[in-house]
């Protein structure tokens, strides 16, 4: 009987921890935050952060209040910058999107993609505005 409530319970403990791993809690968008720091520019600073999208999902369309340098780390994205013709990016390529233009990102590949978002925005606003 002390056997079957060990062996049980060990079950329980290692199905819990495979419930919690790492390929578990990862999420559709993931943004990490990697520098910010003030700027020669008074009232502005620049903002680095990495950002991990999973096959198929969309970044909705949002803004910033300030200029974007994207470059694709790896995998595909397409890119929707309002006003303009829709561009896909691979590893290596780099977009700029001008303060305030309204934009998306889509993953179009098949595996993970992921962006270094580079920032040069106005110090204390939010960073990322959703469009209406």
């Amino acid at each position: 009987m002390k056997t079957t409530r060990i062996v049980t319970l060990a079950m329980l403990l290692i199905g819990s921890a495979m419930a919690f791993s790492p390929a578990q809690a990862e999420q559709p968008l993931q943004r990490t935050d990697l520098l910010k720091n003030d700027i020669d520019v008074p009232g502005h600073e620049v903002v680095q952060v990495r950002v991990d999208i999973a096959p198929g999902v969309l970044a909705a369309k949002h803004s910033h209040p300030g200029e974007e340098v994207a470059y694709v780390l790896e995998g595909k994205l397409e890119y929707r910058l309002e006003g303009r013709q829709p561009v896909t990016l691979n590893a290596g390529q780099s977009l700029f999107i001008p303060s305030g233009v309204v934009h998306s990102a889509k993953n179009v590949g098949s595996g993970k993609a992921s962006e270094l978002a580079t920032y040069i925005v106005k110090r204390g606003e939010v960073l990322v505005v959703p469009a209406k």
